[in-house]
């Protein structure tokens, strides 16, 4: 076995429950605490009340679930930007991880985007079969922050090309395209219960004036050389997860986008406890990113798995893909883990990010990307590539 089987969970709200996750097959449940402010130290107690709530479920049906990943243990925006604020903002991360190692959880995924986690402009893609995916193109990007948001000197982040073909596009939108677009663009995070504005955009962004690249990435370093030496005494890793897209939006650094980006983070803080969230949707939505290379290269490094696809359909434009099909090629990503876990026989977590919305599930209230059955689907088709791929090359 290469992968342990995982579903992301968001706790007792999520319209997935976990005899639905137990039904999927996965034994890994991968969760966070939303309910807790960012920056808050997460509790003995309430990490433990998470715990209690996915062996309840084991209680009722004897498959078993386990808490295995957190996703995420967000970084507050202050460290981010390097604020004075940080240093105790880093020790309560630090009592955080200590509090999750005491109650066995040690794997934990964060990720360094200055305030968007991710950026979708169509939540709902409709496909060929008629079900819906995730799509970003940064024409509609350049709509929304040039003539929506109005972001000060927004034309100057942009080609001229790509300027005239998103004021040509514009100008041919309905009212009721214009709305879906910004509501597809301001979506909070599952979890995130007050979602953004144009206000509350708009002044997170003016938050980052004049922080360059290279600040926020020193900014990185500070924090990882402060909270790795306790990852490293616990025996926890740490799983950085890539720019979801991997280039700049509304003027926002990107530090977690290519190979290169990598390497800079890896070499600065030598430590296999400073590891990767490897997503194989959000590196691959590049094609720069030489996906198997940066498995092979970082292998000892990737904690997490995350297997989804990308149909790239022109540069900085691409919609998620089937899981096995798009620009992934997810058969030479799974045999390049296969022979890496030769090497130490480790067993990474992975789970199925995003999966279409199709079928019963069209017209639930599921989150975009976090439907039950789209994900049932990725996770089944992974998992027969998996077994294929482990009994051929025995």
């Amino acid at each position: 076995m290469i992968f342990e089987q995982s579903w992301r969970w968001y706790g007792p709200n999520d319209p997935v429950k976990l005899a639905t996750i137990k039904q999927a097959g996965a034994h890994g449940v991968v969760t966070a605490l939303h309910q807790i402010p960012v920056g808050e130290i997460w509790t003995k107690e309430a990490i433990k009340e998470r715990i209690s709530q996915i062996e309840e479920s084991n209680r009722l049906h004897s498959f078993k679930l386990h808490w295995n990943v957190v996703e995420s243990l967000p970084v507050h925006e202050f460290i981010k930007q390097g604020r004075p604020e940080r240093d105790q903002l880093i020790e309560n991360y630090k009592e955080s991880i200590k509090n999750l190692a005491a109650c066995g959880v040690k794997t934990i995924c964060y990720n360094f985007m200055p305030i968007l986690d991710w950026l979708r402009t169509n939540v709902r893609y409709e496909l060929e079969d008629g079900s819906t995916a995730l799509l970003h193109d940064m024409v509609d990007v350049v709509i929304f922050d040039v003539y929506m948001l109005q972001r000060e000197n927004a034309e100057q982040s942009y080609s001229d090309d790509i300027l005239m073909r998103a004021k040509a596009k514009y100008e041919s939108l309905s009212d009721h395209e214009i709305a879906v677009l910004k509501q597809s663009l301001l979506m909070a995070l599952p979890g995130d219960k007050d979602g953004f504005t144009i206000e509350k955009l708009k002044n997170g962004l003016k938050q980052y004036d004049g922080i360059s690249r290279e600040q926020l990435q020193e900014n990185l370093i500070y924090f990882l050389t402060e909270v790795i030496p306790v990852a490293e005494e616990l025996n926890v890793v740490l799983a950085i997860h890539p720019d979801d897209p991997p280039w700049p939006v509304f003027g926002l650094p990107r530090i977690v986008s290519t190979a290169e980006d990598l390497k800079f983070i890896f070499e600065a803080v030598p430590s296999v406890h400073n590891g990767l969230t490897f997503c194989s949707g959000s590196l691959g939505a590049s094609e720069e990113n030489k996906l198997t290379g940066i498995i092979e290269t970082w292998y000892k490094r990737i904690h997490f798995v995350h297997l989804r696809s990308v149909n790239r359909v022109a540069p900085y434009h691409f919609y998620e893909a089937n899981h096995l099909e798009g620009s992934a090629e997810m058969y030479n990503l799974i045999r390049k883990f296969y022979e890496c876990h030769q090497k130490d026989h480790r067993v990474l977590p992975m789970r199925p990010d995003h999966g279409h919305e199709m079928m019963d599930d069209q017209g639930k209230p599921y989150y975009p990307g976090y439907s039950a059955i789209g994900r049932l689907r990725g996770l089944a088709e992974l998992r027969g590539l998996e077994f294929g791929i482990i009994n051929s090359l025995k």
